[in-house]
């Protein structure tokens, strides 16, 4: 496994475990398998509602605690420190663990800078080893920076081969924040897994379209954490440390990018009113 060191000299895995969209009834063996495949990454989020399965597969693991990287995320909160406080202890709670490695803001919506006053204690106490960020774009990014004492470590946002976001990475690594893509795969939309340009490359390597698209971010230094409920996929996404892409073929991945969501956009008003509206 290759870490990325964060701004604060924290080691985190260049390659995680997603549990997005994955049921709190299936996430415990999917955590379960993830690691027994030499995964030690692990991103969920208080909105995923599987912070207690995630939990349950770690106690059960028998793996150190400190050989796992553990993050998940405040969501949206009603104004107020204490409201943050209270979510973070929810989730330690959930996930029965003393710390987390990596605290997110989930959404750039709400109160986030009592929210981000709030993270900053829960780091200083030693109760997350690093804090971030997710879907900030960067404008709300460096007035963030600007004005609080603790840069982010991270920024979670949407990467794919349709939307590399090279050019905010850049401003990232200037800023000291690492970039980390949620939708690696972007859930095979646009016809990722059949791109013949992906799918060439792969059979110059011996390597599946979902090897190609990870080595490529990975190659780029982006932290990726994939999603799958399937052992066999999940092995096959962490096999991806014995080959590189040529600058041609990196330069051809590139070229795949139209810098188009294929989700949704954040700056979506009927987006920002349900997001905003959304409570867990």
């Amino acid at each position: 496994m290759i870490n990325v060191t964060l701004n604060n000299g924290v080691e985190m895995p260049i390659l995680g475990f997603g549990v997005f969209q994955v049921g709190a009834e299936e996430t415990e063996q999917a955590v379960s398998d993830a690691l027994a495949a030499g995964y030690r990454s692990i991103d969920t989020a208080a909105a995923y509602e599987n912070e207690e399965a995630v939990g349950a597969a770690i106690a059960k693991s028998g793996i150190p605690r400190e050989e796992l990287f553990i993050t998940t995320k405040l969501w949206v909160q009603d104004p107020g420190e204490d409201n943050t406080h209270k979510a973070f202890d929810a989730s330690l709670a959930k996930l029965g663990l003393d710390y987390v490695d990596l605290y997110l803001i989930h959404q750039p919506f709400g109160d986030y800078y009592a929210e981000w006053r709030a993270m900053e204690k829960i780091y200083a106490d030693g109760r997350a080893r690093a804090i971030g960020v997710s879907n900030f774009a960067a404008d709300r990014l460096l007035d963030l920076i600007i004005n609080n004492k603790v840069v982010p470590a991270v920024n979670q946002i949407e990467t794919h081969p349709f939307k590399q976001n090279a050019e905010y990475q850049e401003i990232l690594t200037a800023e000291g924040v690492q970039i980390e893509a949620w939708g690696p795969f972007a859930e095979g939309k646009n016809g990722l897994f059949t791109n013949p340009i992906l799918a060439e490359i792969g059979a110059a390597h011996g390597k599946s379209v979902a090897q190609v698209v990870l080595r490529a971010a990975i190659e780029r230094g982006v932290v990726v954490i994939p999603k799958s409920v399937n052992p066999d996929r999940m092995a096959q996404n962490i096999d991806v440390f014995d080959f590189e892409l040529t600058e041609d073929e990196m330069a051809r991945v590139a070229a795949l990018d139209t810098g188009e969501t294929q989700f949704f956009e954040h700056t979506n008003p009927d987006m920002v009113r349900w997001l905003s509206g959304r409570r867990v």
